[in-house]
């Protein structure tokens, strides 16, 4: 039984930080709140999937410029000079912001496209989405800060 909460919990992190609209935060709130399961496990549960899934958003965004004069190409030539334009002025730390809804699923397919080298996106990306679910952990269970 212990496993299946961290396979839903690995299944909706990793499907929210792609573009699907999942709420991994929701699912790990509800699984701390039962004290079935260590923390320590379902925030590194939670960190692995959502990284892995930021990760499928880079390897798009890598290969996605490939196919940019395609008719089905879903952004237009516009949208993505302007994405290219807000990267290349904040930088890799604009990663820090993956974790927010909206934006930080695109900043990751951007930070691919924009060919930020796999160990740096990784690394910031680790830090952003592993500190979101420590905050969520603490808030929830009322840890001392």
């Amino acid at each position: 039984m212990l496993l299946t909460g961290y396979i839903g919990l690995f299944l909706s992190a990793f499907g929210a930080a792609t573009l699907l609209p999942l709420q991994s935060e929701a699912v790990l709130v509800g699984l701390l709140l039962l004290d079935r399961h260590p923390v320590w496990g379902l925030l590194l549960v939670a960190t692995v999937g959502n990284v892995l899934g930021s990760t499928v958003n880079w390897l798009l965004g890598r290969y996605l410029e490939h196919w940019r004069d395609r008719p089905w190409f879903p952004v237009g030539a516009d949208k993505l000079a302007r994405a290219q334009h807000a990267y290349h002025r904040h930088g890799r730390w604009s990663l820090l912001l993956s974790w927010v809804p909206i934006i930080g699923d695109p900043l990751t397919v951007i930070a691919g496209l924009m060919r930020e080298p796999l160990w740096s996106f990784l690394l910031i990306v680790l830090v952003a989405k592993a500190s979101r679910y420590l905050v969520l952990a603490a808030l929830t269970l009322g840890l001392p800060w």
